[in-house]
Formats: structure tokens, C-alpha cells, sequence
């Protein structure tokens, strides 16, 4: 559109000096000059003149063209977009037929010829049928495929942008929040550093600059010339992927400021640049920012409760890191397959491992499979390729934490693998002990059903023992991350937050990976010093940022089995000192112990009461299916008994989580007969929640457009999958 009006307006221009030249030649020649444009005009059907007259023949002349090139500009109005595209090559034409920038005569009087049809066809009307004349048919259709031709060509060379007529309202709207100038989009990309990226450490996205510069530097020839290639001038498809990505990352950062319909906007503007990259060729280098797309998209949508668009959406992006790798390596890659694998520890952990209750999406999105004859050689920096071509990493990531085992990827990466590797462990360990609790109720003998509960996760734990465990996982992701300096730790909390959570779960854990709940000191109420110091500097960091609370990932549930480990702890605190109270009768011999008993207590139970409240109102945002625990109220207030047998905080209140390895933190100490019933209440309480959790449901299914396009992406890409 900015060429046709630079060549509209070199038009009048050129038009508009010539007429002026003209009339000068009259002025300064007199009647020879005359004489010869009287001549000249003689094919336009005018008189020539001498003298006086000559001039007059001049003048009409010039004020001809001009009432011409008004007519042609109030005619161009009138037509359609195909018809203007046809008047700008023949504009383009008349402008390569000059000399050294001088208007040609002939191209002047060709080009009234061609505005004078073009205003006789107007004066025909709307009905006029051209047809009897079949070769200027023929020639009328051809040329108007070949300017189709030439404007799809040229399309794919368009930069995105808000008047572009392919982008689409929602995109254009919300396009200005990606100028790094623009204070809303500042915030909503805080936002997402402060909860989402606070935990994956993502690498950033590439400015249009950089993008540039990162193309010229690997010499991609082929289809990038150092000419043609500005940061205001890139291709259709690669500003398309920029922009999913960034749009993916302030959708997350809406979500996690509660702005839910603006979050919803921003990620269906990203599923629409993504059907951009879906129908147009993707350059290698764009690659990472469309699989860092498809992810991020996956995980807002599972924040939503739709797992089945995550795992598709995850699907997808492993497909994007197949593509891209062996073509392109960096540190995106495994911070993405990292981010994957830490996210997909929460879905194994909601779904308790199991994978028959995981949605069949194989007929939409068919498997990842290894066409590249890739070796196992880790060094060769062609590992990535093997994660997403494991037929076991096909639904969720488990087995080895091979992103922990490749000593050429980032710290933070590795420690945010070794993580997940031991949630999961965590999981099947849950699993397992609550399998043993059911076959010892149902009066079974030994462990004939545990053995069966085996996962590529316990089988890599069994085969490496010493190295895979829980225990020294966490261990390890600590070690990593002391590697870094102090500023990075402190600007980036949500992985320490979550090694010192763990290593209060763990510290008293089997060797097998239990998560805390058969610990031994856990049925006297005693925890270590060292325990209650990691629980309390957890529950600190989450009270400090609450935005990690968004965060992607069993964030959210971890920091809700720290509270309910801080409730057992005062429980016992609580009942220490009252046994004192009572028994001591005033004496004052354990003043010291006691103070010490009274002061943690206090201090303990001021931090459970901002980490309740924090985690219920951020419980209340929440689809009922990803809902932790109903945490209770302490045993205060003017309502409240105060007996001494009655705990302090009844977690048999408590409306437990879906997931095994949740309830054993709330279970801790139970019989096997009490666990059980309560797991089994507890089931039930959340089937008639999520029966009546009709707002979230409805919320999902009334998306109209939003759910729309995403089913047409993925009619895209399953009909490009399957071919």
C-alpha cells in the first residue's frame, strides 16, 4: 500500500511538471514553440494553431491532462483492490520507460489512452458484458491470476504490522504491547519473569535486531541477503513466530496478575500468529520461538484446566524441537525440554502416574518418531532428539533426567530437571505405599501388587540407585545452583524456593524417595532444627513472592504440603507446651526450654497464617480438578474449644487433593484403616465439587472463538502431521 501511493504521488508529480513546462515553453518560445505543440498534439485530435492561438492550444492541453488525473483519482476510488493493483504495474511500467527520471511524451499520452478506456468502462455501468469480445476475456482473466500471483509472492515478504490486511483484529490490537516501549507490555512481561520465568529461567526472546543479526551471522544466502533484510522488513512466517512467543509469555504474565480476559485475548492472538507459521515455510532459526509458543500456549490452557490442549500443544512442541535440532543448538532447546519436564512432573502428579486415564490424542497429533537416524551419543548434541522421540516421553516426560545428565547445558536447566526426576520419584513412591495400604485393607498377603506399580522413572531410580534417589537429587540441584553468584539467586528465588521446600520433605525420608509421610519422627510430632528452618525459609520466599504461586509446574502444591507440615508442627509445639503448662503448675524450672518451645510457636504461626491465606485465595482462582488442600483454621477464637486433647489444627477437616503424593503429607501418622477412609471421603467430596464446578466448565466450553481457532490450528497441523 506505501508503494502504490509513492507511485501515485511521483505521478501527479511527474503530470503536474510537465504541464507547468509546458506552459513556460509558450511564454518563453512564443508562435514557433507553439507551432511544434500544435503539431505534436495533433494525435489527440487538436487544431494546430499559430500565434496567440498556439498558446491558447497549450493551455487547454495542460488543463486537460490535469482534469485527467483527477478523474483517474476519483476512479481509482471505485475500484476494487485487484483493479488498483493493476493501475500500479501499469504506473510502474510508464516509470521505467523514462530517461534518466524524464517523462517520455508517448508514456504520457499511453497512459491518457489507458485512463480514458477505464473511464469509458466506468460510463458503461456495472452491467455492461464484455464477454462478445472473447480474446479481451481471455486477457482480462490471465492478467488477473498473474497479479494474484505476484501478490501472494509478495506477501510472504510482508512485514506484520497493523494496517496489514492478512492480520487479524485481535492481533493488531493487542500488536503495540510488544514495542519493549510500551508500559503495558512492560508490566504484563514483569509479571511473567516474576511468576512463570522465575521458575523455567527461559532464554529471552530475540529483538527483531538480534534476530537479524543472528541471520546474517550463520549466512543463510539462500533465502537472506544482507539488502533485503532489516528488522522492519522481515518475512511473513518469522515475525509471526517472534510474536506467538512473545504473545504466549504476556498471556501468562496476565494470567498471573488475575487480568483473565486479557489473558485469554493475548493467547488467542498467539494461536493466531501461530497459523501463520503453520501454512508458511519456517526458517530453522524461528524454530525455537515457535516451540517456545506451542509450550507456553500448552501450559496457559492447562492453567485454565484443559489438559487436553496442553498435551496436544506439548505434542506439537516436541515436533518443533525435533525439527530444530541437529540444525540448531543452543540453550533454548534443553531449557525447553527442562521447562517440559518440570511441568509434565505436575500433570504426572495429577494424574498420579497413571496412564490410561491420559487423553488419547494420537489420532489428531500422531507420535514423534526418529526419521533422522540419530546416534545415542550424548556428545554429539544430538540428545534432545532422543527425549522427544522416547516412545515413553510421548505424554509426559519420565525415565532418566537426561537435561541433569548432559554437563553442556545451563545450571539452572539441570537443577530444574534433577527436580523434576524427583518429584516423580516422589509420586511413584506415593503410589506404591498407598497400593500396599489398599491390599493390606482388602486383607491381600504381600507386595504382589507393588511390584506391578513399576515406572520408567522407578526403573531408572532402581537401576541408579545412589545417583537418582530423591534424597540426592535435591541434593545435586542445590549443588548446581551454588554454582552461581549471589545476585542470580536472589533476583531468581522460585528454584531455590523449591530445593529448600524438598529437602524439608526429604530429610526424613526412605531411602526409596518417600515424600515425608512415614517418616519416623513424624508420629511424635518432632521434626529436625534443620527441617523447620527449611520449612520456614520456604514458606518466607513464597510470602515474599507471591507470584511464584503462578508458576507453572507442582509450585503451588508444594508450597501447600509446606503449610500442612507447618501444621503439624505447631500441633506438636502446641502440645508440648501445654503438657508443660499443666504439669509445671508455675514452677519455673524449664523456663528456658519452654520459652524457646513458646517463641517458635509464635513465629511458626505467623507464617502459617499468611501462607494459609495466600494459598487459599490463590485456591479460589483455581478449576476444582487442580485444587491442593483445604487447609482448617487453627483451634482459636471465641467459638473454638481449647481442651488439651482436642489439636490445635484438626487436619481431619482437611479436603485432601486428588493426589496420592499429596495426601501423604496430610495423612502423616494415620493407621492404615483411618487413611484409607479419609482418602476414599475425601474422593468423594471433590466428585460432587467438581460435578457443581460449573463456572470453570462452562467458562472453558464458552470460549466460542477462542476454542475455534485453536481447533482450527490443530485441523492444520494434524493434516500436516499426517502428511
Amino acid at each position: 500500500l506505501q508503494q502504490q501511493q509513492i507511485q501515485q504521488q511521483q505521478l501527479a508529480q511527474q503530470l503536474a511538471a510537465a504541464a507547468v513546462t509546458n506552459v513556460g515553453s509558450v511564454g518563453q518560445l512564443g508562435v514557433g514553440s507553439a507551432n511544434n505543440l500544435g503539431v505534436a498534439n495533433n494525435t489527440l485530435g487538436v487544431a494546430t494553431g499559430g500565434g496567440g492561438g498556439g498558446g491558447g492550444v497549450v493551455n487547454n492541453n495542460s488543463l486537460q491532462l490535469l482534469q485527467q488525473y483527477q478523474n483517474s483519482q476519483q476512479l481509482q476510488q471505485q475500484q476494487t483492490p485487484l483493479q488498483q493493483l493493476q493501475q500500479t504495474n501499469l504506473n510502474q511500467m510508464q516509470q521505467h520507460q523514462g530517461n534518466n527520471n524524464q517523462l517520455n511524451p508517448m508514456t504520457v499520452l499511453s497512459g491518457q489512452h489507458h485512463m480514458q478506456q477505464q473511464q469509458q468502462q466506468a460510463k458503461r455501468g456495472p452491467f455492461y458484458d464484455e464477454s462478445t469480445n472473447t480474446n479481451y476475456h481471455h486477457h482480462h482473466q490471465q492478467q488477473q491470476q498473474d497479479d494474484m500471483t505476484r501478490s501472494a509472492k509478495r506477501s510472504a515478504s510482508t512485514p506484520l504490522s497493523s494496517t496489514s490486511t492478512n492480520n487479524n483484529n485481535i492481533v493488531s490490537t493487542h500488536l503495540p504491547l510488544l514495542d519493549p516501549q510500551n508500559q503495558s507490555g512492560t508490566l504484563l512481561r514483569q509479571y511473567f519473569e516474576l511468576s512463570t520465568n522465575n521458575v523455567l529461567n527461559l532464554p529471552p526472546i530475540p529483538s527483531n535486531e538480534e534476530y537479524c543479526v543472528m541471520i546474517l551471522q550463520q549466512q543463510q544466502h539462500g533465502m537472506y541477503t544482507s539488502s533485503n533484510l532489516t528488522p522492519d522488513n522481515l518475512p511473513w512466517y518469522d515475525q509471526s513466530a517472534l510474536n506467538a512467543a512473545r504473545f504466549s509469555q504476556l498471556a501468562l504474565g496476565a494470567l498471573s496478575n488475575d487480568q483473565v480476559g486479557l489473558a485469554l485475548e493475548l493467547s488467542n492472538a498467539c494461536v493466531l500468529c501461530l497459523k501463520n507459521c503453520v501454512e508458511e515455510p519456517s526458517h530453522k532459526s524461528c524454530l525455537s520461538a515457535v516451540a517456545r509458543a506451542y509450550l507456553l500456549h500448552g501450559i496457559f490452557r492447562s492453567l485454565r484446566g484443559d489438559m487436553v490442549r496442553y498435551f496436544k500443544y506439548r505434542r506439537v512442541c516436541m515436533t518443533q524441537i525435533y525439527m530444530l535440532d541437529g540444525e540448531q543448538q543452543d540453550e533454548t532447546v534443553d531449557a525447553l525440554l527442562a521447562a517440559m519436564s518440570f511441568h509434565d512432573a505436575w500433570a504426572y502428579m495429577m494424574y498420579n502416574a497413571t496412564e490410561d486415564a491420559l487423553p488419547d490424542i494420537d489420532g489428531v497429533l500422531p507420535r514423534v518418531c526418529n526419521h533422522k537416524g540419530f546416534g545415542s551419543d550424548a556428545s554429539t548434541g544430538l540428545g534432545c532428539s532422543q527425549v522427544v522421540t522416547d516412545p515413553v516421553n510421548q505424554m509426559w516426560i519420565q525415565g532418566e533426567p537426561q537435561i541433569f545428565l548432559k554437563n553442556e547445558a545451563r545450571v539452572v536447566d539441570r537443577s530444574l530437571d534433577a527436580i523434576s526426576c524427583a518429584v516423580r520419584s516422589c509420586c511413584d513412591q506415593a503410589n506404591r505405599d498407598f497400593a500396599q495400604m489398599s491390599q493390606s485393607m482388602s486383607g491381600g498377603g504381600g507386595g504382589e501388587g507393588v511390584l506391578d506399580m513399576t515406572t520408567p522413572t522407578s526403573l531408572a531410580v532402581m537401576a541408579s540407585e545412589n545417583e537418582l534417589c530423591s534424597r540426592n537429587m535435591v541434593l545435586s540441584a542445590q549443588a548446581l545452583l551454588n554454582q552461581k553468584n549471589a545476585h542470580e539467586r536472589v533476583t531468581k528465588p522460585g528454584l531455590i524456593m523449591m530445593i529448600t521446600a524438598m529437602d524439608a520433605f526429604l530429610e526424613n525420608s526412605d531411602q526409596d524417595g518417600s515424600s515425608g509421610g512415614d517418616s519416623g519422627g513424624a508420629e511424635e510430632g518432632g521434626f529436625s532444627e534443620t527441617q523447620i528452618q527449611n520449612l520456614l525459609s520456604a514458606c518466607e520466599m513464597a510470602i515474599k513472592h507471591p507470584m511464584l504461586l503462578h508458576s507453572p509446574g507442582p509450585v503451588y502444591h508444594m508450597m501447600s504440603n509446606a503449610a500442612v507440615l507447618l501444621c503439624h508442627l505447631l500441633n506438636g509445639l502446641h502440645a508440648k507446651c501445654s503438657m508443660r503448662d499443666s504439669s509445671s503448675a508455675g514452677s519455673s524450672n524449664d523456663g528456658g526450654a519452654g520459652g524457646n518451645e513458646s517463641d517458635l510457636f509464635y513465629e511458626t504461626l505467623d507464617t502459617f497464617m499468611s501462607i494459609r491465606k495466600l494459598l487459599n485465595m490463590h485456591r479460589q482462582n483455581l478449576p476444582v480438578r487442580l485444587r491442593c488442600h483445604a487447609i482448617p483454621r487453627p483451634n482459636i477464637g471465641p467459638s473454638k474449644k481449647t481442651d488439651p486433647e482436642t489439636p490445635f489444627i484438626d487436619l481431619g477437616e482437611t479436603l485432601m487433593c486428588s493426589c496420592r503424593g499429596c495426601q501423604g503429607f496430610v495423612l502423616m501418622g494415620c493407621s492404615p484403616c483411618v487413611a484409607a477412609e479419609r482418602s476414599l471421603q475425601s474422593s468423594k467430596v471433590q466428585a460432587v465439587q467438581l460435578e457443581s464446578d460449573g463456572d470453570f466448565q462452562r467458562e472453558i466450553d464458552d470460549l466460542g472463538d477462542f476454542n475455534l481457532d485453536d481447533d482450527a490450528l490443530f485441523s492444520i497441523l494434524s493434516r500436516v502431521a499426517n502428511n
